[in-house]
């Protein structure tokens, strides 16, 4: 299938893989093991959701995109996926992702799944324009976070998740002046979203609709 591959600047990943126009690569380990293991080959299926999750998983700083090819057994999960072999057949232009598409990529993956009426209300507003203001996110993220915490005290799992999502998304909105921090903050709130309410193709969805956001 179709696939694509992050790689840093070098055109490398981990432990010095070196990747290229028509290089390969198979995974030593056995099948049956997590997708986080020499099992598999870690690829995404769609770019845009590479590129929103960078920054929580390879996190590399000036990246470069491949589109590959895909064979052998797959894995799949809500936000990357693993195969046998991958092969990089060509690079392409990495998508231009701006601060506020990754701060809405975040909300829209909590909205999916948190459903406080105070926090969508301000998500809402953060949305179309109306309030994105530090003060405003910040006292949503706190109010998730304390709710996460009750949520977690209970055992209640699901809800600690999505509770700790919407704590991430706002405190995403709430440092837009660190970037990076922001960054990180939006891929961990689609993160723990992917794991509340898992669908591949929603989270492809919801990264096409947060490109749409100024």
């Amino acid at each position: 299938m179709k696939a694509y591959k992050l790689t840093d600047e070098n055109g490398q990943t981990k432990n010095n893989t070196q990747w290229g126009p028509g290089v390969s690569h198979t995974a030593n380990g056995k099948t049956d093991q997590p997708l986080c293991s020499d099992g598999w080959i870690h690829f995404y299926s769609n770019s845009l959701v590479a590129v929103f999750m960078n920054p929580i998983h390879a996190n590399f700083q000036s990246p470069r995109l491949w589109e590959a090819e895909t064979s052998g057994e797959e894995l799949h999960e809500p936000l990357k996926s693993g195969c046998k072999t991958l092969t990089t057949i060509k690079e392409i232009p990495v998508p231009e992702v701006t601060l506020t598409q990754r701060i809405a990529f975040g909300i829209l993956s909590v909205k999916e799944v948190y459903h406080d009426e105070k926090w969508n209300s301000w998500a809402d507003k953060w949305l179309n324009g109306e309030d994105r203001t530090p003060k405003s996110a910040a006292a949503r993220a706190n109010a998730a976070a304390a709710a996460a915490a009750a949520a977690a005290a209970y055992a209640a799992r699901a809800n600690a998740a999505a509770r700790a999502a919407a704590a991430y998304a706002a405190r995403a909105a709430a440092a837009a002046a660190d970037a990076a921090y922001a960054a990180r903050a939006a891929a961990a709130a689609a993160d723990a979203c992917a794991h509340t309410a898992p669908s591949h193709n929603l989270i492809i969805k919801l990264a096409e609709e947060a490109m749409t956001y100024k």
